[in-house]
């Protein structure tokens, strides 16, 4: 979109950033929805240093156009990862959870962009304090972990662009370019889109996966472990036992215990929809088919100006 603060800041044609998550975003997605005109993002929180390593190179194979990172800073091997970032010499780095005081300086003089994902506007106004490049406000409606305060995409938007000035990426809840137009108008410079691109055929997630969000209804996902760590989640049978759990008044401990190790792998990576986590945001409900990322990105696109052009008069 000519004239677009972040696209320009980025070097991508459209303000639209896929999401970096984990067992769905590796070189292969990252690359295509560069090349489509976005930015892709490979997520580090389901790897390891080396395959880290390998997919961000992969991805310079795929394609000359930027792909940046994702790095949730409570993962065990956040360090690793950022390490890996700086020697690469990736060029924009998100990063989730943690202060953003920690690597923003050290990845800036480095002559990356920094990005930030936050679930206040408090905490966006700590990140421009702190010298991020921009935040990424990502609304309780997103899949896989959320914000403690629950507040909305429309209302974190909107709160957020009355208090920073750095560019906003919005998150949660949106997949078409109706969707892009409404957090546009609310003070957003573009947004950062998981779901939809988890469903596309570049996706690394398992085909089992993508055809249960296909599926799915609009109550298909709830957030759980409000206790511990908030997650929103599709309905399956763990699923069900963790809020069977949840009602008996489980403790936090406990249902960490329950929720064990490996499972967001098992679900959304091999395909298991009884006892694997199933991470999707609320949107899922509106996806009906498995494209390319190249198809999601044209057709954001064509009904963003379509959209634009046929608001009704007030």
């Amino acid at each position: 979109m000519q004239g677009n603060r972040l696209s320009e800041m980025l070097g991508v044609r459209y303000p639209i950033v896929k999401g970096g998550m984990a067992w769905c975003s590796g070189a292969k997605l990252a690359a295509a929805v560069s090349d489509a005109g976005g930015l892709g993002l490979i997520g580090g929180g389901s790897m390891e240093a080396d395959l880290f390593r390998e997919q961000i190179q992969k991805a310079r194979r795929l394609t000359d156009k930027p792909v940046g990172v994702n790095i949730p800073l409570t993962f065990r091997q956040s360090k690793e990862l950022i390490e890996v970032a700086a020697e690469e010499k990736v060029p924009v780095i998100f990063i989730s959870a943690g202060s953003p005081k920690r690597y923003t300086s050290m990845f800036k003089e480095l002559g990356a962009k920094v990005f930030h994902v936050v679930s206040t506007p408090e905490q966006a106004v700590k990140c421009e304090k702190a010298g991020v490049d921009g935040v990424v406000t990502e609304g309780f409606e997103a899949g896989g972990h959320n914000g403690r305060e629950e507040l909305t995409t429309m209302v974190l938007v909107a709160q957020t662009a009355r208090l920073v000035s750095i560019p906003i990426l919005a998150a949660g809840g949106i997949a078409s370019g109706r969707q892009l137009a409404a957090v546009m108008a609310l003070g957003a410079a573009g947004a950062q889109i998981g779901s939809r691109f988890a469903v596309t055929q570049e996706s690394s997630a398992h085909e089992k996966f993508k055809q249960y969000c296909v599926e799915a209804g609009s109550d298909s996902t709830l957030v759980v472990l409000k206790k511990k760590i908030p997650v929103r989640m599709m309905d399956n049978p763990f699923r069900a036992g963790l809020i069977e759990a949840e009602h008996r008044g489980a403790s936090g401990e406990e249902l960490l215990e329950i929720l064990g190790e490996g499972r967001p792998r098992r679900g959304m990576f091999e395909g298991d929809l009884v006892d694997g986590v199933l991470e999707i945001g609320q949107v899922t409900c509106m996806m009906d088919d498995i494209p390319t990322a190249k198809e999601v990105i044209d057709n954001i696109i064509k009904e963003y100006q379509e959209v634009r052009n046929s608001l009704p008069p007030l």
